[in-house]
Protein backbone atom coordinates (compact mmCIF):
# COMPACT_ATOMS: atom_id res chain seq x y z
CA UNK A 1 0.00 0.00 0.00
CA UNK A 2 2.99 2.67 0.87
CA UNK A 3 3.77 2.28 -2.57
CA UNK A 4 0.42 2.57 -4.58
CA UNK A 5 -0.08 5.35 -7.12
CA UNK A 6 -3.24 5.82 -6.80
CA UNK A 7 -5.31 7.93 -4.15
CA UNK A 8 -6.38 6.05 -0.99
CA UNK A 9 -8.50 7.01 1.72
CA UNK A 10 -7.91 6.15 5.72
CA UNK A 11 -10.00 6.76 8.85
CA UNK A 12 -7.91 9.51 10.97
CA UNK A 13 -9.36 8.92 13.97
CA UNK A 14 -10.30 12.06 14.53
CA UNK A 15 -14.67 12.24 14.48
CA UNK A 16 -16.07 13.57 10.86
CA UNK A 17 -12.74 13.28 9.12
CA UNK A 18 -11.66 11.12 6.56
CA UNK A 19 -8.36 11.57 4.56
CA UNK A 20 -7.29 10.74 0.98
CA UNK A 21 -3.15 10.20 0.43
CA UNK A 22 -2.42 11.51 -3.04
CA UNK A 23 0.19 10.81 -5.14
CA UNK A 24 0.89 14.07 -6.48
CA UNK A 25 0.05 17.66 -5.84
CA UNK A 26 -2.34 17.12 -8.97
CA UNK A 27 -4.84 15.43 -6.94
CA UNK A 28 -5.37 19.09 -6.07
CA UNK A 29 -6.65 22.04 -8.13
CA UNK A 30 -4.79 25.06 -7.92
CA UNK A 31 -7.91 26.45 -6.79
CA UNK A 32 -8.67 24.13 -4.17
CA UNK A 33 -4.52 24.52 -3.38
CA UNK A 34 -5.21 28.43 -2.84
CA UNK A 35 -7.95 28.23 -0.01
CA UNK A 36 -5.06 26.95 2.36
CA UNK A 37 -3.70 30.01 4.86
CA UNK A 38 0.06 31.10 3.68
CA UNK A 39 0.08 29.69 -0.26
CA UNK A 40 -0.64 32.91 -1.75
CA UNK A 41 -0.14 36.54 -1.46
CA UNK A 42 -4.07 36.85 -0.78
CA UNK A 43 -3.18 34.68 2.50
CA UNK A 44 -4.44 37.17 5.85
CA UNK A 45 -1.87 34.48 7.72
CA UNK A 46 1.15 35.49 5.28
CA UNK A 47 2.64 34.49 2.39
CA UNK A 48 5.31 31.50 2.17
CA UNK A 49 6.39 30.70 -1.72
CA UNK A 50 7.24 27.46 -0.94
CA UNK A 51 4.04 26.39 -0.19
CA UNK A 52 2.18 27.75 -3.30
CA UNK A 53 0.91 25.37 -5.88
CA UNK A 54 3.59 26.68 -8.49
CA UNK A 55 6.80 26.15 -6.77
CA UNK A 56 5.29 22.39 -5.64
CA UNK A 57 4.06 21.34 -8.95
CA UNK A 58 7.00 22.63 -10.22
CA UNK A 59 9.30 20.17 -7.93
CA UNK A 60 6.70 17.47 -9.09
CA UNK A 61 7.01 17.52 -12.70
CA UNK A 62 10.21 18.73 -13.59
CA UNK A 63 11.40 15.32 -11.51
CA UNK A 64 13.29 16.76 -8.88
CA UNK A 65 10.76 15.84 -6.58
CA UNK A 66 9.57 12.09 -7.95
CA UNK A 67 9.73 8.29 -7.10
CA UNK A 68 13.09 8.13 -8.98
CA UNK A 69 14.76 10.53 -7.03
CA UNK A 70 13.40 9.22 -3.61
CA UNK A 71 10.56 11.50 -3.03
CA UNK A 72 7.62 9.91 -3.86
CA UNK A 73 4.52 12.46 -2.85
CA UNK A 74 2.34 11.21 -0.61
CA UNK A 75 0.09 14.51 0.40
CA UNK A 76 -2.55 14.06 2.90
CA UNK A 77 -5.90 15.64 1.69
CA UNK A 78 -8.52 16.03 5.02
CA UNK A 79 -11.97 16.03 4.16
CA UNK A 80 -14.92 16.40 6.52
CA UNK A 81 -18.36 14.46 6.14
CA UNK A 82 -19.37 16.29 3.60
CA UNK A 83 -16.68 15.41 1.41
CA UNK A 84 -15.60 18.90 1.38
CA UNK A 85 -11.50 19.77 1.42
CA UNK A 86 -11.07 21.58 4.66
CA UNK A 87 -6.89 20.85 5.14
CA UNK A 88 -3.38 19.41 3.63
CA UNK A 89 -0.16 17.96 4.73
CA UNK A 90 2.07 18.34 1.98
CA UNK A 91 4.23 14.71 2.51
CA UNK A 92 6.64 12.33 0.98
CA UNK A 93 7.91 9.04 1.44
CA UNK A 94 11.36 8.63 1.04
CA UNK A 95 13.88 5.81 0.54
CA UNK A 96 16.43 8.37 1.70
CA UNK A 97 17.25 11.29 4.02
CA UNK A 98 19.19 13.50 1.91
CA UNK A 99 17.66 16.87 0.74
CA UNK A 100 15.89 17.38 4.23
CA UNK A 101 18.24 19.49 6.17
CA UNK A 102 17.09 17.58 9.39
CA UNK A 103 19.13 14.98 10.00
CA UNK A 104 18.47 11.34 10.82
CA UNK A 105 20.86 9.04 9.26
CA UNK A 106 21.98 8.39 12.93
CA UNK A 107 18.74 7.10 13.50
CA UNK A 108 18.70 5.06 10.65
CA UNK A 109 21.12 3.64 10.88
CA UNK A 110 20.71 2.49 14.54
CA UNK A 111 17.54 1.03 13.70
CA UNK A 112 18.64 -0.99 10.76
CA UNK A 113 22.05 -2.38 12.85
CA UNK A 114 18.74 -3.43 15.68
CA UNK A 115 16.91 -5.47 12.66
CA UNK A 116 14.58 -2.81 11.93
CA UNK A 117 13.21 -1.22 8.55
CA UNK A 118 13.54 2.57 8.74
CA UNK A 119 13.00 3.22 4.84
CA UNK A 120 10.11 4.23 3.54
CA UNK A 121 9.20 6.95 6.19
CA UNK A 122 6.74 9.79 5.64
CA UNK A 123 8.86 13.30 5.33
CA UNK A 124 6.41 16.27 5.67
CA UNK A 125 8.08 19.15 4.41
CA UNK A 126 8.90 21.12 1.29
CA UNK A 127 11.62 19.23 -0.46
CA UNK A 128 15.27 20.41 -0.55
CA UNK A 129 14.07 23.67 1.42
CA UNK A 130 15.04 24.58 4.74
CA UNK A 131 12.49 26.97 5.38
CA UNK A 132 9.98 27.43 7.93
CA UNK A 133 6.60 27.49 7.59
CA UNK A 134 2.96 25.69 8.01
CA UNK A 135 2.43 21.93 7.52
CA UNK A 136 -0.60 21.60 9.31
CA UNK A 137 -2.78 23.51 6.02
CA UNK A 138 -6.13 24.94 6.93
CA UNK A 139 -9.05 26.26 3.98
CA UNK A 140 -10.08 29.78 4.70
CA UNK A 141 -13.27 29.72 6.68
CA UNK A 142 -12.52 26.47 8.89
CA UNK A 143 -12.03 25.50 12.73
CA UNK A 144 -8.42 25.87 12.41
CA UNK A 145 -7.69 24.19 15.87
CA UNK A 146 -9.97 21.28 14.86
CA UNK A 147 -8.63 20.73 11.46
CA UNK A 148 -5.01 20.61 12.80
CA UNK A 149 -5.93 18.28 15.09
CA UNK A 150 -7.37 16.22 12.42
CA UNK A 151 -4.45 16.48 10.49
CA UNK A 152 -2.21 15.87 13.07
CA UNK A 153 -3.87 12.60 14.33
CA UNK A 154 -4.21 11.76 10.19
CA UNK A 155 -0.68 11.70 9.72
CA UNK A 156 -0.42 9.41 12.80
CA UNK A 157 -3.01 7.14 11.49
CA UNK A 158 -1.33 6.72 7.33
CA UNK A 159 2.24 5.93 8.84
CA UNK A 160 1.19 3.10 11.00
CA UNK A 161 -1.06 1.68 8.02
CA UNK A 162 1.13 2.24 5.36
CA UNK A 163 3.43 0.27 8.11
CA UNK A 164 5.75 3.08 8.08
CA UNK A 165 9.01 3.24 10.54
CA UNK A 166 8.19 7.28 11.00
CA UNK A 167 6.81 10.57 10.05
CA UNK A 168 8.68 13.64 10.06
CA UNK A 169 7.54 17.37 9.94
CA UNK A 170 10.21 19.48 9.40
CA UNK A 171 11.00 23.58 10.04
CA UNK A 172 7.73 24.38 11.95
CA UNK A 173 6.23 26.67 12.58
CA UNK A 174 5.06 27.29 16.75
CA UNK A 175 1.15 26.75 16.28
CA UNK A 176 1.73 23.28 14.66
CA UNK A 177 4.49 22.25 16.82
CA UNK A 178 2.24 22.86 19.73
CA UNK A 179 -0.77 20.90 18.08
CA UNK A 180 2.23 18.06 17.23
CA UNK A 181 3.66 17.25 20.91
CA UNK A 182 -0.03 17.16 22.42
CA UNK A 183 -0.71 14.33 19.47
CA UNK A 184 2.41 12.54 21.01
CA UNK A 185 5.56 13.62 18.30
CA UNK A 186 8.90 14.21 19.37
CA UNK A 187 10.04 17.98 19.59
CA UNK A 188 13.60 18.57 17.76
CA UNK A 189 15.42 21.75 17.97
CA UNK A 190 18.07 23.18 15.63
CA UNK A 191 19.68 26.39 14.59
CA UNK A 192 19.85 29.33 11.78
CA UNK A 193 20.65 32.65 11.65
CA UNK A 194 18.35 35.23 10.13
CA UNK A 195 18.91 39.22 9.56
CA UNK A 196 15.95 41.34 11.30
CA UNK A 197 14.92 44.62 9.75
CA UNK A 198 14.45 46.66 12.45
CA UNK A 199 12.81 49.34 10.33
CA UNK A 200 16.14 50.73 9.05
CA UNK A 201 15.85 53.25 5.89
CA UNK A 202 19.08 52.35 4.01
CA UNK A 203 22.09 49.63 4.57
CA UNK A 204 24.06 51.99 6.80
CA UNK A 205 20.99 52.98 8.95
CA UNK A 206 21.30 49.49 9.82
CA UNK A 207 25.67 49.40 10.13
CA UNK A 208 24.86 52.18 12.68
CA UNK A 209 23.81 49.66 15.49
CA UNK A 210 26.75 48.09 14.88
CA UNK A 211 29.87 48.18 17.05
CA UNK A 212 32.20 50.30 15.76
CA UNK A 213 34.96 47.85 14.45
CA UNK A 214 32.13 45.24 13.10
CA UNK A 215 31.06 48.43 11.08
CA UNK A 216 34.16 48.88 9.40
CA UNK A 217 34.85 45.63 8.68
CA UNK A 218 31.78 45.25 6.63
CA UNK A 219 32.23 48.22 5.23
CA UNK A 220 35.99 46.77 3.97
CA UNK A 221 34.49 43.77 3.04
CA UNK A 222 31.89 44.92 0.74
CA UNK A 223 34.50 47.40 -1.18
CA UNK A 224 36.85 44.57 -1.70
CA UNK A 225 34.10 42.14 -3.15
CA UNK A 226 33.73 44.44 -6.27
CA UNK A 227 37.38 45.20 -6.01
CA UNK A 228 37.95 43.09 -9.43
CA UNK A 229 35.77 45.20 -11.37
CA UNK A 230 32.73 43.32 -10.30
CA UNK A 231 29.18 44.73 -10.31
CA UNK A 232 25.84 43.58 -9.23
CA UNK A 233 22.68 43.46 -10.37
CA UNK A 234 18.90 42.22 -8.89
CA UNK A 235 17.21 40.73 -10.98
CA UNK A 236 13.03 39.75 -10.27
CA UNK A 237 10.30 39.21 -12.34
CA UNK A 238 10.51 39.85 -16.03
CA UNK A 239 13.97 40.77 -16.02
CA UNK A 240 14.72 37.34 -15.50
CA UNK A 241 15.61 35.80 -18.50
CA UNK A 242 16.26 32.30 -19.81
CA UNK A 243 19.37 33.20 -20.46
CA UNK A 244 19.82 34.55 -16.66
CA UNK A 245 18.73 31.14 -16.03
CA UNK A 246 21.30 29.18 -18.49
CA UNK A 247 24.20 31.50 -16.13
CA UNK A 248 22.83 31.02 -12.81
CA UNK A 249 22.07 26.87 -13.15
CA UNK A 250 25.83 26.74 -14.70
CA UNK A 251 26.92 28.56 -10.93
CA UNK A 252 24.64 26.41 -9.25
CA UNK A 253 25.71 23.17 -10.69
CA UNK A 254 29.58 23.87 -9.93
CA UNK A 255 29.04 24.91 -6.37
CA UNK A 256 26.39 21.95 -6.49
CA UNK A 257 28.74 19.13 -7.92
CA UNK A 258 31.26 20.25 -5.66
CA UNK A 259 30.14 20.63 -1.88
CA UNK A 260 27.74 17.78 -2.42
CA UNK A 261 28.11 15.59 -5.38
CA UNK A 262 24.68 15.77 -6.72
CA UNK A 263 22.43 18.90 -6.99
CA UNK A 264 19.18 17.84 -5.89
CA UNK A 265 17.34 20.56 -8.62
CA UNK A 266 17.33 20.43 -12.51
CA UNK A 267 17.06 23.33 -15.12
CA UNK A 268 13.51 22.48 -16.22
CA UNK A 269 12.75 23.17 -12.63
CA UNK A 270 14.57 26.89 -12.71
CA UNK A 271 12.14 27.38 -16.45
CA UNK A 272 9.32 26.48 -14.12
CA UNK A 273 9.42 28.61 -11.35
CA UNK A 274 10.83 31.95 -13.63
CA UNK A 275 7.02 31.21 -16.04
CA UNK A 276 5.11 30.52 -12.82
CA UNK A 277 6.35 32.73 -9.82
CA UNK A 278 8.93 35.23 -11.33
CA UNK A 279 7.54 38.20 -9.22
CA UNK A 280 8.44 35.62 -5.81
CA UNK A 281 11.96 35.68 -7.07
CA UNK A 282 15.06 38.02 -7.21
CA UNK A 283 18.16 36.56 -8.43
CA UNK A 284 21.21 38.41 -7.30
CA UNK A 285 23.84 38.36 -10.04
CA UNK A 286 27.73 39.22 -10.41
CA UNK A 287 28.76 40.28 -13.69
CA UNK A 288 32.80 40.72 -14.36
CA UNK A 289 33.98 41.54 -17.90
CA UNK A 290 31.10 41.32 -19.29
CA UNK A 291 29.59 38.02 -18.25
CA UNK A 292 28.02 36.53 -15.23
CA UNK A 293 30.37 35.12 -12.78
CA UNK A 294 28.21 33.93 -9.83
CA UNK A 295 24.68 34.29 -8.67
CA UNK A 296 22.61 33.28 -5.88
CA UNK A 297 18.73 32.76 -5.95
CA UNK A 298 15.98 34.12 -3.19
CA UNK A 299 12.01 34.17 -2.74
CA UNK A 300 10.49 36.90 -1.80
CA UNK A 301 7.26 36.40 0.72
CA UNK A 302 4.73 38.58 2.22
CA UNK A 303 7.01 39.81 5.06
CA UNK A 304 10.30 37.73 4.28
CA UNK A 305 13.15 36.95 1.89
CA UNK A 306 14.71 33.87 1.89
CA UNK A 307 18.10 32.77 0.61
CA UNK A 308 18.78 29.61 -1.43
CA UNK A 309 20.86 28.33 -3.63
CA UNK A 310 24.29 30.60 -4.56
CA UNK A 311 26.86 28.91 -7.21
CA UNK A 312 29.90 30.66 -9.03
CA UNK A 313 32.39 30.36 -11.80
CA UNK A 314 34.90 32.77 -10.42
CA UNK A 315 36.29 32.72 -7.43
CA UNK A 316 36.91 36.25 -5.56
CA UNK A 317 37.14 37.18 -2.11
CA UNK A 318 34.43 38.08 0.11
CA UNK A 319 31.94 37.80 -3.17
CA UNK A 320 29.88 35.02 -1.53
CA UNK A 321 28.98 37.09 1.58
CA UNK A 322 28.38 40.01 -1.14
CA UNK A 323 26.07 38.47 -3.18
CA UNK A 324 24.09 36.47 -0.61
CA UNK A 325 24.20 38.06 2.13
CA UNK A 326 24.85 41.32 2.56
CA UNK A 327 22.57 41.78 -1.03
CA UNK A 328 19.59 40.39 0.12
CA UNK A 329 20.24 42.59 3.38
CA UNK A 330 19.65 46.02 0.47
CA UNK A 331 16.64 44.38 -0.84
CA UNK A 332 15.07 43.64 2.36
CA UNK A 333 14.96 47.26 3.73
CA UNK A 334 14.15 48.80 0.10
CA UNK A 335 11.01 46.41 0.03
CA UNK A 336 10.50 47.00 4.14
CA UNK A 337 10.46 43.17 4.57
CA UNK A 338 10.56 42.13 8.20
CA UNK A 339 13.38 38.92 7.92
CA UNK A 340 16.07 37.48 5.63
CA UNK A 341 16.18 33.80 6.24
CA UNK A 342 19.46 32.71 4.85
CA UNK A 343 18.86 29.13 5.19
CA UNK A 344 20.59 26.05 6.61
CA UNK A 345 23.96 26.59 8.84
CA UNK A 346 26.52 28.47 9.06
CA UNK A 347 28.17 30.60 12.17
CA UNK A 348 29.81 33.12 9.54
CA UNK A 349 26.65 34.89 8.69
CA UNK A 350 26.73 35.99 12.59
CA UNK A 351 29.31 38.51 12.08
CA UNK A 352 27.43 39.87 9.04
CA UNK A 353 24.26 40.94 11.03
CA UNK A 354 22.51 37.45 10.98
CA UNK A 355 20.82 36.62 14.43
CA UNK A 356 20.68 32.92 15.81
CA UNK A 357 17.42 31.55 15.63
CA UNK A 358 16.07 27.75 17.07
CA UNK A 359 14.39 25.64 14.38
CA UNK A 360 12.06 23.11 15.48
CA UNK A 361 10.39 19.68 13.61
CA UNK A 362 8.42 16.73 14.94
CA UNK A 363 8.90 13.20 14.77
CA UNK A 364 6.28 10.71 15.35
CA UNK A 365 7.75 6.97 15.82
CA UNK A 366 6.31 3.91 16.03
CA UNK A 367 8.36 1.41 17.25
CA UNK A 368 8.71 2.04 21.00
CA UNK A 369 12.21 1.32 21.50
CA UNK A 370 13.17 3.66 18.89
CA UNK A 371 11.08 6.14 20.25
CA UNK A 372 12.29 6.20 23.78
CA UNK A 373 15.77 6.18 22.44
CA UNK A 374 15.34 9.13 20.39
CA UNK A 375 13.43 11.16 22.86
CA UNK A 376 16.03 10.78 25.38
CA UNK A 377 18.41 11.74 22.94
CA UNK A 378 16.08 15.07 21.70
CA UNK A 379 16.32 15.66 25.06
CA UNK A 380 20.08 16.24 25.23
CA UNK A 381 20.48 18.13 21.68
CA UNK A 382 17.62 20.68 22.78
CA UNK A 383 19.81 21.52 25.71
CA UNK A 384 23.05 22.22 23.66
CA UNK A 385 21.05 23.82 20.87
CA UNK A 386 19.60 26.53 23.51
CA UNK A 387 23.40 26.82 25.34
CA UNK A 388 24.71 27.76 21.67
CA UNK A 389 22.46 30.09 20.82
CA UNK A 390 22.45 31.56 23.86
CA UNK A 391 26.68 31.65 23.53
CA UNK A 392 26.17 32.76 19.89
CA UNK A 393 23.47 35.45 20.99
CA UNK A 394 26.12 36.99 23.20
CA UNK A 395 28.76 37.72 19.96
CA UNK A 396 26.68 39.30 17.99
CA UNK A 397 28.06 42.36 16.11
CA UNK A 398 25.47 44.91 17.76
CA UNK A 399 26.47 47.70 19.86
CA UNK A 400 26.00 47.06 23.30
CA UNK A 401 22.72 48.42 24.68
CA UNK A 402 21.08 48.26 21.67
CA UNK A 403 17.25 47.00 21.63
CA UNK A 404 16.69 44.11 19.06
CA UNK A 405 13.87 41.62 18.50
CA UNK A 406 14.83 38.17 19.09
CA UNK A 407 13.84 35.03 17.22
CA UNK A 408 10.70 34.85 19.54
CA UNK A 409 9.44 38.48 18.22
CA UNK A 410 10.24 40.29 21.77
CA UNK A 411 13.14 42.72 22.89
CA UNK A 412 16.61 41.96 24.28
CA UNK A 413 19.42 43.95 25.47
CA UNK A 414 22.83 43.08 23.91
Amino acid sequence: MAMDQGDNEVETGAAGYAVRVSAGIGAFTAEEWSRFHGTTRNSTSGYNPFLSFAFLSSLEESGCATPRSGWQANHLRLENADGVLVGAVPGYLKSHSQGEYVFDHGWADAFERAGGKYYPKLQCSVPFTPVSGPRLLVAGGQNETAIKAGLAAATKVVTDQLGLSSAHMTFLQQDDLEVLRAAGFLHRTDQQFHFFNEGFSSYDDFLGILASRKRKALKKERREALSSGISIEQLTGKDITERAWDDFYKFYMDTGGRKWGRPYLNRTFFSMIGERMADDILLVMARRNGRYIAGAINFIGSDALYGRNWGCIEDHPFLHFEVCYHQAIDFAIERKLKVVEAGAQGEHKLARGYRPVTTHSAHYITHPGLRRAIADYLERERREVAMTSDYLEDHTPFRKGELLLNERGSSKTD
